[in-house]
This record gives structure tokens, C-alpha cells and sequence, in this order.
């Protein structure tokens, strides 16, 4: 079954990953899923500050 999400290779220092996965497994969320809403929360601060980011239609 194919989805319509995206994939994105990450290269990261192990500590880094093993931090992250700490923190995902606390926040009980896969490491994806921290990543999201990381991303996600980064975006919302960086609209508010800079207006809503307007994405062509390529």
C-alpha cells in the first residue's frame, strides 16, 4: 500500500540519535514522530514570527 508522504534521508551523529530517541520514548512517539512535531512546532514559531510561508504550486 503506497502513501503519498514524503522520505527524507538524515545523516546524524549516533549520540544525537540515541538523545532523540530518548526523548521520542518519553514523549511516547516513534523518533519519526518527534521529528514531525519538532518540525512542526519550528514552522508554527516561524510563521507567527515571519507571516504564513507561501508554497508554490510546482
Amino acid at each position: 500500500m503506497k502513501d503519498n508522504k514524503s522520505r527524507y534521508t538524515l545523516r546524524i551523529d549516533q549520540e544525537l540519535l540515541d538523545k532523540l530517541g530518548y526523548v521520542a520514548e518519553y514523549e511516547g512517539r516513534t523518533k519519526n514522530g518527534e521529528l514531525v512535531h519538532m518540525i512542526r512546532r519550528r514552522i508554527a514559531a516561524f510563521e507567527k514570527e515571519h507571516g504564513p510561508i507561501e508554497l508554490g504550486d510546482d
